[in-house]
């Protein structure tokens, strides 16, 4: 045990004293996921055990990974021989509990996942898993050209209402669920869940229902606001249908904001309902509280509970076409969290646009590294995949390397939706024609711009094309794309059908092909506007649409080439991060006199913070440094951290006295 608490200190440069045994990876230390990956080697290479991947993302603290090594080794190996392991606080992948006997230590891979609930469950799919290896890849949906609507009507799907009665209201739950189970697709399997395991599409809209009584139990009126702290979970979905059940607006927000983060964002959207995966140790105050906890209990038994009373449901009644249906944060350019309003005829727009290029199907199944709290995991894992009547399986927990190639491995999925330096990890780790992406028939790429190089190694490894998306929270999701049948490396792709892109100058007037400019976007996705934000608002949502932030460059057919940001926001992994937000939390670390952050670009030509700072005179750098570290730790998400920083002994400057971060971003890069 002592071994396994060095090394954690070891790589989160933290005092022995600072990790516990029990001490979560991801909640407590706060460990990304490269971090994560470098402790696996570092337990390799120390025990002299090779560990799957899912046992490697199955870690989630000192304790458990000695759980798992005793399992592996005899006790004479000292891994953590003689630690009493209190069987109910630690979660052992299944995988490690099974790896006793010859091949222990030899790098396999994982078997195929034991149901969660034992015995006949309700959550059973009559679908069986994918053959090996899958029939030859399915011909792409032709690309009918931007503002062309492309049919939903596509071989096993469930037929989609056409038109909009402006008088009644869109539900949404039944677009989404219900229209599958009319069509007698009800036993189809709509998410591989860690926790559940299969869960059917029937199984999906009985939790739904379940959770709209529950609100009606609470006395929660339609219309509510619901900030949902948005797990990659069948809990999550499920309560997110629930709420349009009932006619609330859902407010997925990322787990990673943390209670100080949550706080402010609750009390902006007026939230009635909080929905947590798990209960917290101090609820709440003021709120109606909810947990995936007990939705997964309803799931499992169909008993009536806090979050599962079908009860009580009473039809839905849907949402008008111009009322608030979702609503998203996203962190603007001022670093203050702004609601995006959605109307539910947005999300079906995006549907029958987007979605219908993207044409997933029935056969598909969808794995998506991007949360459900991001606008892109949202699209991906809830809306395009429950559309199309698809399977998406789930990643629990955190997503590093390890945690992702295990999901490859077990689920081989036929499409993965992920950003950029992700697919760049994946590529120092797989080989083309390995198994783990042998049935990959689609890669989508979206949250930061994809450089032509990576693009071509994605496809050379992972053997489908590249479907290149470019997106902004303001326009509901993914407004350019490279069609599937039409690679473009490099290029951000059309507008995709119904949505109109132009490139305009700073007093929005289009500029011709050839020439950059901001990118606009009209058309029927574009939101809402923003939540109590008038000023933000006339800056953003004019012109007759919506500005993404984004500068880009029309070519003479029509593509767009994504340029760079409008602003000196950071976009790091597709979160926008203002570097103020950052330096405003470097600043507190004793010992500095002046620091600045500044987008970089990795080895693979991706985006990445860096910070420079000045040490005050005669300050111990290493000292300063290990600061650094602890406080960026505890007080920034981990997709906010520097990649890397440098000591200076002064900032550059502009004539003005301003910080010349141009040439900061020189020496980044």
């Amino acid at each position: 045990m002592e071994r396994l608490r060095h090394i954690v200190a070891s790589v989160l440069e933290l005092d022995l004293a600072e990790v516990s045994a029990e001490a979560s990876f991801q909640h407590d230390l706060k460990m990304d996921s490269l971090e994560k990956v470098e402790f696996a080697a570092r337990v390799e290479w120390a025990f002299g055990v090779a560990l799957s991947d899912e046992e490697a993302s199955g870690i989630d603290s000192a304790l458990g990974a000695a759980v798992l090594l005793d399992a592996r080794l005899p006790l004479a190996a000292g891994a953590g021989a003689g630690v009493a392991v209190p069987e109910a606080r630690v979660t052992v992948p299944e995988a490690a509990r099974s790896a006793v006997g010859p091949s222990a230590g030899v790098r396999t891979a994982p078997p195929p996942p034991v149901p969660a609930v034992p015995g006949p469950s309700p959550l059973s799919s009559s679908r069986p898993a994918p053959p090996s290896p899958l029939p030859a890849q399915r011909p792409a949906v032709p690309y009918a050209g931007p503002g062309v609507s492309v049919s939903a009507d596509r071989p096993g799907r469930a037929p989609v209402p056409t038109g909009i009665d402006r008088a009644a209201g869109i539900d949404l739950v039944d677009r989404l669920v219900g229209r599958h189970l009319a069509a007698g697709h009800g036993d189809r399997t709509a998410y591989l869940d860690p926790g559940l395991g299969t869960v059917s599409y029937r199984a999906l809209y009985e939790a739904a229902r379940g959770y709209a009584g529950a609100l009606l139990a609470h006395g929660v009126a339609p219309g509510a606001r619901a900030l949902v702290v948005a797990e990659d979970s069948v809990a999550t979905v499920a309560a997110v249908l629930g709420l349009w059940w009932h006619g609330c607006v859902p407010v997925p927000v990322s787990p990673m904001l943390g209670e100080a983060g949550l706080a402010p964002v609750a009390a902006d959207c007026a939230a009635e309902v909080v929905h947590l995966d798990a209960a917290p140790a101090v609820p709440p105050a003021a709120a109606v509280l909810l947990t995936g906890d007990a939705v997964r209990a309803g799931i499992r038994t169909g008993g009536p509970n806090a979050a599962n009373r079908p009860d009580l449901a009473r039809p839905s009644t849907g949402h008008r076409p111009g009322r608030t249906a979702l609503i998203q944060y996203t962190s603007g350019s001022t670093g203050r969290p702004k609601g995006v309003r959605h109307a539910a005829s947005a999300i079906t727009a995006m549907l029958d646009g987007f979605g219908g290029l993207l044409a997933l199907d029935a056969d598909d199944i969808v794995l998506s590294t991007a949360r459900m709290s991001f606008g892109y995991g949202f699209g991906s894992s809830v809306l395009c995949a429950l559309d199309a009547g698809a399977t998406t399986a789930l990643i629990g927990g955190a997503v590093d390397l390890h945690s992702v190639r295990a999901a490859l491995r077990r689920h081989r999925p036929t499409v993965l939706c992920s950003v950029p330096r992700l697919y760049a990890a994946l590529l120092g780790t797989l080989r083309p024609g390995d198994e783990a992406v042998a049935a990959l028939r689609l890669c989508l790429t979206a949250g930061e711009n994809c450089p032509a190089d990576l693009n071509h190694r994605i496809q050379d490894v992972f053997g489908a094309p590249v479907m290149n998306c470019l997106g902004a929270t303001e326009v509901m999701h993914v407004v350019v794309a490279t069609p599937p049948d039409r690679p473009m490396p490099g290029r951000a792709g059309l507008a995709v059908p119904g949505t109109t892109a132009t490139v305009r100058d700073e007093h929005g007037r289009p500029v011709s092909d050839g020439t950059e400019g901001r990118l606009h976007i009209a058309g029927p996705t574009v939101a809402l506007g923003y939540l109590d934000r008038p000023d933000d608002d006339r800056t953003t949502f004019t012109d007759g649409g919506a500005y993404t932030g984004d500068l880009v460059r029309r070519e003479a057919d029509g593509t767009l080439t994504h340029l760079c940001r409008a602003d000196d926001i950071l976009n790091l992994g597709g979160y926008k991060v203002p570097p103020a937000e950052i330096e405003a939390v470097l600043r507190t670390v004793p010992g500095l006199r002046d620091c600045a952050v500044v987008g970089g670009l990795d080895a693979d030509g991706l985006e990445c913070a860096v910070a420079f700072v000045v040490p005050e005179t005669g300050a111990d750098e290493e000292t300063i440094r290990r600061a650094l570290r602890a406080t960026v730790r505890a007080d920034l998400a981990l997709y906010k951290r520097p990649a890397r920083v440098e000591f200076v002994d002064a900032l550059p400057s502009t004539a003005t006295g301003k910080v010349a971060a141009y040439r900061l971003r020189e020496q980044a890069s």
